[in-house]
């Protein structure tokens, strides 16, 4: 099957993804392995670190096909072209860029635009995107936001991040959300606190789907 569309299909059968910025591969390494003994074990490398690049290479060196990880904070094509050759399963982006859906399809890499309104969503779609990053958003808005988007165009595939917590996540997927974005609760404390909010987030996912 595609690149693509493997990697597509995991992001959505998981539902969710720890949103990091570690400095260090160490610190990268912790969470990683709380993320894959919870059952969540995917990561967004985030790329307002200059090392980001370096440390999605380790993390894939280091765990292979048990970790699905991608660049996020992409903002241009290079950024992207670079973060792919370092190995990132996807990518993901605060705003909508032309070139860097260009650079996504040509490397059968899924890419998640950040869009404002329904129609820069609409236009990501039209230019490849595999999700919608509902951002920022998704921060006032909440999880109605996501069935405002879908209303017009049902088969939107929404990826969100910010404000998603255990107690309303059950509210985002009932709007709709095909996948959520998660910051300290999978980012901060030890591995196995991290393992433990993991666990808690991908029941909630499996009970519900």
């Amino acid at each position: 099957m595609l690149k693509k569309a493997v990697t597509t299909k995991f992001l959505y059968d998981i539902g969710a993804l720890a949103i990091v910025r570690a400095e260090t591969i160490e610190r990268a390494s912790e969470i990683a392995e709380g993320c894959i003994a919870g059952g969540i074990p995917i990561m967004e490398m985030s790329f307002t670190l200059n090392n980001a690049g370096e440390i999605i290479r380790k993390l894939k060196e280091k765990y292979g096909v048990s970790l699905c990880v991608g660049a996020g904070t992409v903002l241009d094509s290079e950024t992207a072209r670079h973060a792919i050759l370092e190995g990132a399963d996807f990518i993901i982006s605060p705003t909508f860029n032309e070139g860097v859906s260009h650079i996504c399809n040509r490397y059968q890499i899924p890419y998640a635009p950040g869009c404002t309104s329904f129609s820069e969503a609409v236009e990501g779609l039209t230019e490849g995107a595999a999700f919608i990053k509902a951002f920022p958003i998704s921060d006032f808005y909440g999880h109605q936001l996501v069935k405002v988007f879908k209303t017009p165009l049902p088969d939107m595939p929404i990826l969100a991040s910010g404000g998603i917590t255990l107690e309303n996540l059950e509210q985002w997927l009932q709007n709709g959300v095909d996948v959520c974005g998660f910051g300290s609760l999978l980012t901060k404390g030890t591995s196995k606190e991290i393992e433990e909010n993991a666990k808690k987030i991908s029941a909630i996912i499996k009970e519900y789907r």
